[in-house]
């Protein structure tokens, strides 16, 4: 089988590395770049197999085109290569987003073509084909989302190739998806993009710079994540991020009236917290 892989950044070049050292299928992983300079790099780190620079070419008689760009430039790529897609090809991506993308594919791409949506849950704050890592996916959810006329059959191989991934496959509904990662991936982010601009702007940031330590690096690791991506996935799930922003800001509020009340239940409160998140890392 042809593995088409639109988008050799972070994700994409993992994904090619992952299928390439786990292939007990005998796929062929190709490539599409639209930079020449890249090439070398790509073929040199073995994240492919071959690589096409041209989009049409490369698509054709491809059997999974895997679509791993930024988030609005799926609606762009799917147009182009609707017309060049073999009947019973199977489409699927990467984005952090589901609705609007699910959305875009259903009105786009022809009847003969099926999709399958596509989430892992296992980025970094890094970027780039050089950061690639072929056991990125190992151990990790990854969510699916099937269109409503895909067949069967055509899940189950997205279902496989995420599985060669090491990852494993999370059945879930676009809106219900776009609700939850925006309260545990995309308000993180958000948060995390917040203090550093807080803290930055800040005219005494010279002096907090130096008194920065590991408590800043861990809550502002996410700002340093591909500024494109991050803001398509905003711009794909405004109301569910807006309303974990506002989940957010009522519970901070919460927590500023404790403080300067100089209330003793804080302490119970951040206990709470603090056994809640020892109940998730323990998987309880």
């Amino acid at each position: 089988m042809r593995v088409v892989i639109i988008g050799l950044g972070f994700i994409g070049g993992s994904m090619g590395l992952a299928l390439k050292q786990t292939n007990e299928l005998g796929w062929e992983v190709v490539g599409y770049l639209r930079r020449s300079e890249a090439v070398s790099d790509v073929l040199k780190l073995g994240v492919v197999d071959r690589v096409e620079m041209d989009l049409e070419r490369a698509v054709n008689e491809a059997e999974l085109v895997i679509i791993a760009t930024p988030v609005l430039a799926i609606r762009e790529v799917l147009a182009h290569i609707a017309y060049y897609l073999s009947p019973g090809c199977i489409v699927t991506d990467t984005g952090s987003t589901k609705f609007e993308v699910m959305r875009w594919a259903e009105d786009l791409l022809p009847p003969t073509v099926y999709f399958v949506g596509g989430h892992p849950m296992a980025g970094k704050e890094i970027h780039g084909i050089q950061a690639a890592e072929a056991g990125l996916f190992q151990g990790h959810i990854y969510c699916i989302t099937p269109a409503k006329k895909t067949p069967p059959w055509a899940v189950d191989k997205v279902a496989t190739m995420v599985k060669q991934l090491g990852s494993e496959p999370f059945f879930v509904d676009a809106q219900e998806h776009d609700n939850l990662v925006a309260g545990i991936s995309h308000l993180p982010m958000l948060l995390s993009a917040t203090l550093v601009s807080a803290t930055t702007k800040d005219t005494s940031w010279d002096k907090l710079s130096k008194l920065a330590a590991s408590g800043y690096r861990d809550l502002t690791r996410l700002a340093s994540g591909n500024p494109e991506m991050n803001a398509h996935i905003c711009f794909t799930n405004k109301q569910a991020i807006i309303h974990w922003i506002d989940e957010f800001t009522a519970e901070l509020t919460k927590y500023r009236q404790l403080v300067n009340m100089g209330d003793k239940r804080l302490e119970e409160i951040l206990g709470e917290a603090n056994r809640a998140r020892h109940e998730w890392l323990n998987g309880t």
